[in-house]
């Protein structure tokens, strides 16, 4: 199913990482369009604002849970909480949990494809 393959825990950690991600894109946006031009338009802000808020507050929890389910230590979790507060951090950070290994089976498939491949020929 992909990319909105919901019933893993990593799986949900990645859809809200990009999805906070995306919203941090579109605060910026309304914001950009707020304070640029000599008479700005609120009402990107006035949408993206509360959007990204309630996104903010998802992927907190689901770090949180995530932490939880597959055993982070304290050092990874403080990363996965502090990479939601700059633009597109979580991103970055779930790359990085996936290249690690340590987000469960998202790491697993991203090894496992590439370490199958010398095995079997």
């Amino acid at each position: 199913m992909g990319f909105f393959d919901l019933r893993s825990t990593a799986s949900r950690f990645r859809f809200f990482a990009v999805l906070e991600a995306l919203s941090w894109v579109g605060l910026l946006t309304g914001m950009a369009f707020k304070y640029l031009p000599a008479e700005g338009n609120e009402i990107g802000v006035k949408i993206f604002g509360p959007v990204h808020g309630v996104i903010f507050v998802l992927f907190v929890l689901t770090a949180l849970l995530t932490a939880r389910e597959l055993n982070w230590n304290w050092k990874t979790t403080v990363l996965a909480l502090a990479s939601s507060i700059p633009p597109l951090f979580t991103v970055i950070f779930e790359a990085w949990a996936v290249r690690t290994g340590q987000l469960g089976e998202l790491s697993a498939n991203s090894k496992g494809s590439a370490a199958a491949a010398p095995t079997a020929s």
